[in-house]
């Protein structure tokens, strides 16, 4: 009679030592190839920017000579900036101006939702149109809207004459030229909106709509209580780059202007103040506190906008 051999139990697996894990839960490989992946992005970042910020805040604090050389002054610079009578004309400009060109994120969510419903095989071509701008270099763009501005030969004051209307010196009277860097400003930044817009447009969800559409919500009704919603992430990201790009706003008064303008004096934002300061002055350690005076502005800004995205922006 055969016998079946009880087979003996299989051993349990040798347990060897277990492999360390970090305080952060990784293998230690890992995060020191995570930090050596990074460290390229870490360095640029610190070269190209910390250590420049140090510097802008050290020499803040310092008198240049004509041929170089520092001289510590402690916050008489500061002092200087704060008191200079440019600086509220200066200020009230570069806030006048960073607000109108919000405008063009409303106006950049309305053309990429239209365009996003739009079907046609030319669709590419409208959004390439759009973009243009965007790639153009800043000084055609200041020279060709200058021409368009011109209060005597300029293409729009010719159509507005057309109408019965006079239009005015629109880069000469300082009463309009904040108002006209603004439309271009707006102009300028229609294409990079709208790409983000569409990238957003394009990751919320069809069923929504499908759901909607079944409760009786028409497009506007959808617009309203789905697209602006679920597109609110990307509306404060762009709403903070515009308020950044407004409040550096320099090339388009330099460009568009010219130095000879008599509008000049009246049209001058802070960041044209430290192109004076730093370029046609000399005046290295005033401009420097100019500058970080702007960058605590920015990033004050920055605070509240970030503060204030808990009430209005959703996140799916």
């Amino acid at each position: 009679m055969a016998t079946i051999e009880a087979t003996p139990a299989a051993a349990p697996a040798a347990a060897g030592p277990r492999p360390r894990r970090s305080r952060a839960g990784g293998h230690p490989r890992e995060w020191v190839w995570g930090y050596l992946m990074v460290l390229p992005l870490l360095a640029g970042l610190g070269v190209f920017y910390l250590w420049p910020i140090a510097q802008s805040v050290y020499f803040s604090f310092t008198e240049w000579g004509a041929f170089g050389g520092q001289r510590w002054v402690g916050t008489a610079n500061y002092r200087d900036f704060l008191s200079d009578p440019e600086l509220p004309k200066a200020a009230w400009n570069t806030l006048r101006y960073s607000l109108l060109v919000l405008l063009a994120v409303p106006l950049s969510v309305v053309l990429a939702a239209l365009l996003n419903q739009v079907r046609d095989r030319h669709v590419a071509l409208y959004r390439t149109l759009y973009f243009l701008p965007v790639v153009s270099m800043p000084a055609a763009v200041a020279m060709v809207w200058r021409w368009l501005y011109n209060g005597d030969y300029g293409l729009i004051n010719y159509l507005l004459s057309l109408v019965g209307v006079d239009g005015p010196h629109w880069v000469s009277d300082e009463r309009f030229t904040v108002y006209a860097m603004a439309v271009v400003g707006v102009w300028a930044s229609l294409g990079y909106n709208m790409i983000i817009f569409s990238a957003g447009l394009k990751s919320i969800p069809r069923h929504y709509y499908e759901a909607a559409a079944i409760d009786g919500a028409g497009r506007v009704r959808q617009f309203f209580a789905v697209t602006l919603p679920l597109l609110s992430p990307s509306i404060f990201f762009v709403s903070v780059l515009s308020v950044i790009g407004g409040l550096q706003m320099f090339d388009t008064v330099l460009m568009m202007l010219g130095k000879s303008n008599p509008a000049l004096a009246g049209s001058k934002t802070v960041a044209y103040l430290f192109y004076e300061d730093a370029f046609l002055d000399n005046r290295q350690g005033m401009a420097s506190a100019v500058a970080v005076v702007l960058m605590a502005v920015l990033l004050l800004l920055t605070a509240v906008q970030f503060r204030l995205q808990k009430k209005w922006v959703h996140y799916e």
